[in-house]
């Protein structure tokens, strides 16, 4: 039964695709020729679209619906220009008016359901058309194909139900989509308002296992409306009652993850937090503890959502400012809207019998916003959730064309006079940072504050010379360019962040944590600071041949040890003549898997939710030093153990299935005698652990009952670690990932 059956026909306006630059869309696709010259009088020219133009944008298969390319153009900005807008920012109310717009916000965990009912009855009924429709999905689809390959052809399912449940009375204009997996965003606006949506752009950011997943995540649309900056979130953070933790980590990791690239190149990239208006909605995923699941359900029966709230997760953690701090929340006045008997009003019979919860919320975040309604929509029954909605009057800010004429007149007028004025020149807090005992993948940060003289200046860190960029790979400056207005002064945070990209050559004392920044001032001089600091070394980013003969933990050894012992070319093991007894595979890798072995086998989700990343920090400690009694004495997560053994494989600089037999793999994947030729040539050591990972993920198969993984789980998350393409190729074609897939697939699937 197809979404529309039960829906009455309108004129779905807005069904273009213009946005197939999805998931991961950046920027708008413009008329280049229709660019002003870049002046700041050419901010004068502000848009004036006709009908017919925004109605062929909304038709249009290759435009987005509007951009501001008719008053700033994309191609050269300049220190005058930018001036000039920080001034308009500056006296923005001297040229603006408040005006209300109805904005609908919705959220629905349609849990892997293809839509099977009218969505009016959460979309459209008894409300007056809205302006704007910021429409969320979670668990769009659950399928391994769309987790591990993205495609999923249910986003054109729930994007066609949504486009013809819309207001009827109004004809809107689809202005983005944007998609992670099963995390869904769509932005509808009102033809007649389309002209006054402006830069657009949006982003996705993946939480789940390995921070990069996106079975768990955020997607975010920003955009201009007016003059009034707006950024939607739509979030899935980890599920399950104790998980809490987790939860918090998945909503400070989309907030400083998530980052939109602005018009002017001159500028530092938009986080979530530098918009106007915030909102925030999506299966949150905070349940209600600290009661039974009968006590939960008498509570719901007498509608005490009073009591019931007080044991909610989200409002304990915003009490402590865990999460969601600033953000506010309109009064839970309908029941829970998680787990339902799919196809009904019944709750979860199912074995595991999960107690009811507020999973879908909205939030928001921001000036002059009213919320009108925030409810549930029992009416519908496709999923085990139920769609939430809120409906709020947002005041945006409009430009009174005369008045923004005669301030931006003003502006220039005065420029004109303080233009050859001075050189500019700024103060610097601090120029020397110091990072003691860096750690991998631990980030530290050193900041300092740039104070502005007289004069308006732009900074930028520069290269130096012969180098590709400002700063080595494991630092950088945020923001690393910007613009002070006079006695301005600006905090710059000097990030400092270890990874498998750079761990090996810190190893091995090939790099060190030394670097010279160049600050350069636009028109002024330049000024220099500068980073020291020392890398502790760890077993991540360390070569397996290596670990190998490194019987004691890689903090006991020397730094000359361990430099020489990570320089050694990967064939010297094969003689092993001037290095004795050296382990069969590395103690580390075993620690870890006979952890998992020992706690583990019957995990449920193993190697597919994340664990915690302060359980990484101790198990990454405990492996460096030796101290492996801590491990299994201080609770430690299933999960964050299978994710550091994950990490772990990401992170050696030569894959378990060397780089030189990864085309001859990929050929020879759908013959296992083959493929056990092509391990048995791997040097010994990659081979012994190559055996090793088979063996312990063949007993995991034997508990595919309890743990719920196979074959094809398995082969899909350890193919693209094993086999990894060589550095320098082509990014990785999807034929090229299934091989890989299929190549592991069969020693699961066979005795060795």
């Amino acid at each position: 039964m197809s979404a529309t059956a039960d829906c009455p026909e309108r004129d779905s306006a807005g069904g273009s695709h213009f946005d197939d630059l999805r998931p991961h869309g950046k920027g708008l696709l413009v008329d280049q020729s229709s660019r002003a010259q870049d002046k700041p009088e050419n901010l004068l020219t502000r848009q004036t679209k006709s009908k017919s133009e925004i109605t062929d944008m909304v038709r249009s298969s290759t435009i987005t619906v509007s951009d501001k390319a008719h008053i700033l153009t994309m191609q050269k900005f300049g220190l005058r220009d930018t001036i000039v807008k920080s001034r308009l920012v500056q006296k923005e109310e001297d040229y603006t008016y408040i005006q209300n717009f109805r904005f609908f916000v919705g959220t629905y965990n349609v849990n892997g359901q293809s839509p099977k009912e009218c969505l009016q009855p959460w979309l459209s009924h008894g409300i007056q058309a809205p302006d704007v429709y910021c429409v969320g999905f979670q668990e769009l689809d659950l399928s391994k194909e769309a987790f591990f390959f993205h495609d999923t052809p249910k986003e054109e399912e729930w994007f066609k139900a949504v486009s013809e449940s819309l207001h009827p009375d109004a004809k809107y204009a689809k202005v983005k989509l944007i998609r992670l997996v099963g995390i869904m965003l769509l932005l509808y606006v009102k033809e007649e308002y389309a002209a006054h949506i402006s830069e657009v752009g949006a982003e996705t950011v993946g939480t789940g296992i390995m921070g990069r997943m996106g079975n768990k995540g955020g997607v975010a649309i920003r955009f201009q409306f007016h003059n009034t900056s707006i950024c939607v979130v739509n979030s899935h953070l980890a599920a399950h009652t104790e998980e809490y933790e987790r939860r918090n980590q998945d909503y400070k990791d989309i907030c400083s993850r998530m980052q939109f690239s602005q018009v002017d190149p001159s500028l530092p990239p938009l986080t979530i937090g530098k918009h106007d208006v915030i909102l925030w909605l999506g299966d949150l995923n905070y349940r209600i503890e600290e009661l039974d699941v009968e006590k939960v359900k008498k509570l719901i029966e007498e509608k005490d959502f009073q009591t019931l709230y007080a044991h909610d997760q989200l409002k304990t953690q915003v009490a402590t400012k865990a999460v969601f701090e600033g953000f506010t929340e309109g009064e839970l006045t309908f029941q829970p809207t998680y787990k339902y008997d799919t196809g009904s009003d019944e709750w979860d019979t199912s074995e595991k019998c999960r107690a009811p919860a507020w999973c879908d919320r909205i939030l928001w975040k921001g000036k002059n916003i009213t919320q009108l309604s925030y409810q549930s929509h029992m009416a519908l029954k496709t999923s085990d959730h139920k769609p939430v909605s809120s409906v709020f009057d947002i005041g945006v800010r409009v430009v009174k064309e005369e008045l923004y004429r005669k301030t931006l007149e003003e502006i220039v007028r005065s420029l004109d006079k303080m233009e050859n004025a001075n050189i500019p020149s700024v103060s610097l807090s601090k120029r020397e940072f110091c990072f003691q005992n860096v750690k991998y993948m631990q980030l530290r940060v050193e900041s300092f504050t740039i104070h502005n003289g007289q004069v308006p200046c732009q900074f930028e860190f520069i290269n130096k010379p012969d180098e590709v960029s400002y700063c080595k790979q494991w630092l950088s400056a945020n923001p690393s360019k910007g613009f002070l207005l006079p006695d301005a002064a600006m905090d710059i945070e000097l990030e400092l962040f270890v990874n498998k990209t750079t761990a090996t050559k810190l190893n091995s004392g090939e790099d060190k944590i030394e670097d010279i920044l160049v600050l350069h001032l636009d028109r002024g001089k330049d000024y220099f600071l500068s980073v020291s600091g020392n890398y502790l070394p760890s077993c991540f980013g360390t070569p397996i041949h290596t670990l190998c003969y490194m019987r004691d933990p890689i903090s006991d050894l020397s730094l000359e040890t361990v430099r020489e012992l990570t320089l050694m070319p990967l064939l010297i093991e094969d003689d092993g003549s001037h290095l004795e007894n050296p382990l069969k595979i590395p103690k580390e890798l075993w620690i870890m898997v006979d952890y998992l072995y020992q706690n583990a086998v019957q995990q449920e989700d193993l190697f597919q939710q994340p664990g915690l990343r302060l359980e990484f920090e101790h198990i990454r400690d405990c492996l460096d030093t030796g101290m492996i009694d801590t491990l299994s004495n201080r609770p430690t997560s299933n999960h964050s153990v299978a994710e550091a053994l994950l990490l772990f494989l990401e992170s050696l600089p030569e894959p378990v299935i060397c780089y030189s037999a990864y085309h001859n793999c990929l050929e020879c994947s759908g013959n296992y005698t083959a493929s056990k030729q092509v391990i048995s040539t791997l040097p010994t050591f990659h081979r012994n652990v190559f055996q090793y990972l088979m063996a312990f993920l063949q007993e995991l198969l034997k508990n595919s009952a309890q743990n719920h993984l196979d074959e094809n789980i398995l082969a899909s998350i350890f193919g693209s670690l094993l086999l990894r393409k060589p550095a320098g190729h082509q990014k990785l074609e999807m034929v090229e990932k299934k091989k890989a897939q299929e190549f592991i697939h069969q020693f699961l699937c066979n005795s060795p």
